[in-house]
């Protein structure tokens, strides 16, 4: 498990293909490789990634990615984590990868004086939620998301000029 590089980028991009696969919206995924380099490599980045790497017959190979950006707690007056994607390839399932990845964002979280480690996951996700309940994590389900894309959101943004 180690922080994402440059050369990480086409299996990163394969990774979230693979997660938009799993979460059934395949055909909403439209991010390019170049998009990802930009994002995780700029000289000021918003978005960060941890990889699990491991060792195959051809190389090594990244079999998982947890992506990341820093939010805010007005509350706390403490930036905490967001967890936007975690992803480990169904075949390497099962062997603490997904806990190693949210174990590195916890020491993240530690070493920096962060004060959360947030993400969401779909209610029908049972294998995903077991797991995350099975590590301490709690349901914020007083708490409904909402989202403004597509359409929406360029009305509004009109509204704006």
């Amino acid at each position: 498990m180690r922080r994402a590089e440059p050369a990480d980028v086409p299996a990163i991009t394969d990774l979230i293909y693979g997660l938009a696969e799993y979460e059934k919206a395949r055909h909403e995924c439209t991010v390019a490789p170049a998009q990802i380099e930009a994002a995780l490599f700029s000289p000021e980045p918003a978005v960060f990634a941890h990889v699990v790497e491991v060792a195959a017959a051809d190389g090594p190979q990244v079999v998982g990615t947890a992506i990341w950006f820093r939010n805010f707690s007005t509350w706390d007056g403490v930036h905490g984590i967001y967890l936007e994607d975690l992803f480990v390839a169904p075949e390497h399932r099962g062997r603490g990868y997904g806990t190693a990845l949210l174990a590195a964002l916890a020491e993240e979280c530690a070493t920096k004086g962060y004060t959360r480690l947030t993400w969401s996951v779909l209610d029908w996700n049972a294998p995903s939620i077991s797991f995350y309940e099975s590590l301490g994590a709690v349901a914020q389900d007083e708490w409904t998301a909402y989202r403004l894309s597509g359409n929406a959101l360029a009305e509004l943004a009109a509204q704006a000029r």
